[in-house]
């Protein structure tokens, strides 16, 4: 019987250099209004709620509102003539805070946070607090007025 012919080992072939591969492309992110209803979405009990009361009067107080998406992950309302505020959801409350709040008149005494600050007002809504919608409205538009004269100067 004859001894089968050891056949030689295939020679090892280097190994292809890894190419690196291409970055993937980040998907074009959301536009801000998007991500606000996404955050408002993410809370679906009261804090949702007010914050999505928060947002219509915002919106509802002039036509040139821009929504924003900033800060990692906080709603802004701003206009062409400026920053207005910015909202958070808390665990325990939802915060509002105007940008130049110290400098806006408060007739309805709509604030209530920041009080002692020398810039920043804020409003904070608790569970079962009832929002002033015409409060804010007015403080959205003051807000404007204020925006509007700063950029005059």
């Amino acid at each position: 019987m004859a001894k089968a012919k050891a056949t030689p080992k295939a020679k090892a072939t280097p190994k292809a250099k890894a190419t690196p591969k291409a970055k993937a492309k980040p998907k074009a992110e959301a536009s801000a209004s998007t991500q606000i209803d996404n955050y408002i979405a993410d809370r679906p009990d009261w804090r949702g709620k007010m914050l999505a009361k928060v947002r219509k009067v915002f919106v509802g107080a002039d036509r040139q509102i821009i929504e924003e998406w900033k800060w990692m992950g906080s709603p802004v309302w701003s206009h062409p003539s400026g920053q207005i505020a910015v909202a958070n959801a808390h665990k325990d409350k939802v915060k509002v805070t105007f940008t130049n709040g110290a400098s806006l008149p408060d007739p309805k005494k709509v604030f209530n946070a920041g009080l002692g600050g020398g810039k920043w007002r804020a409003i904070d809504l608790s569970e079962g607090d009832k929002l002033d919608e015409a409060g804010l409205k007015g403080l959205v538009k003051a807000a404007i007025d204020f925006n509007v004269a700063r950029k005059k100067k």
